[in-house]
């Protein structure tokens, strides 16, 4: 099975809390913060959804009760099926009312991202861009927010594919374009179109002797990624029912 995505936003959750199981009625009732609350909601939502359509499941209630989302040791999220692992690992990310979940069977190495199209700053950029990536960063012309944030959200799905987050320092992943022969001598020709591209693009990370396959793609402002350890074809958008 290759890996699927499903990305909700704020206003596809249902607003009854009857899709929740009993402990996660009570973890939501600690969330104070309305914006804390709201991201947890939605993406238990979006995680649960992509879940029951990965496994051909009901999209019903009672059966998204009966899927719930754990953190690992590691910090991950894991996925308990009828209080059983489910035969699935996932990968969560929220950004901006939005919220993207990846999907992948058990044991991959799996991490996705969701990111805005934003100013950052030249010290961020220091702080968290190999010098490779940098030039392609001053290559990139009209396209540098895009770019900015490209590699940014590639670096933070390998983190999580990782599983270590910002423990490891991001500039120890390097990420490159798989149609650019080498970031620092491909020609601007030769590069990804980063300014109109909405289909999935390639793209890999390195982090020491790992290497991550992954995919890119813009959908207005935003910027999804996704990686994983095994090379497969595109991410598969995973379908739901509409009514809630």
């Amino acid at each position: 099975m290759q890996v699927g995505w499903l990305e909700q936003r704020l206003a596809d959750v249902r607003d009854e809390p009857d899709w929740l199981s009993a402990r996660e009625l009570e973890r939501m009732a600690q969330l104070r913060i309305p914006k804390r609350r709201d991201d947890w909601r939605l993406g238990r939502w979006t995680a649960k959804n992509a879940t029951a359509a990965y496994l051909h499941l009901p999209h019903d209630r009672a059966t998204l009760r009966t899927i719930e989302i754990h953190p690992a040791n590691s910090g991950a999220p894991a996925v308990f099926l009828a209080n059983q692992p489910a035969p699935v690992s996932i990968s969560l990310s929220h950004r901006a009312g939005r919220a993207i979940c990846a999907i992948a069977p058990a044991g991959r190495k799996l991490g996705c991202d969701l990111e805005f199209v934003e100013p950052r700053s030249e010290a961020f950029l220091a702080d968290y861009f190999t010098a490779r990536e940098l030039e392609l960063i001053a290559q990139a012309g009209d396209a540098r927010l895009r770019v900015i944030a490209l590699l940014w959200s590639a670096k933070e799905s390998t983190l999580k594919a990782l599983q270590e987050g910002l423990r490891i320092d991001p500039r120890s992943i390097e990420v490159s374009f798989a149609d650019c022969s080498d970031i620092s001598g491909g020609s601007r020709a030769s590069s990804p179109d980063f300014c109109s591209s909405a289909n999935w693009q390639p793209l890999r990370s390195r982090y020491q002797a790992h290497e991550f396959h992954g995919c890119w793609q813009f959908a207005n402002e935003f910027v999804r990624t996704v990686v994983s350890g095994h090379t497969s074809p595109a991410p598969v958008l995973l379908t739901i029912p509409v009514s809630r």
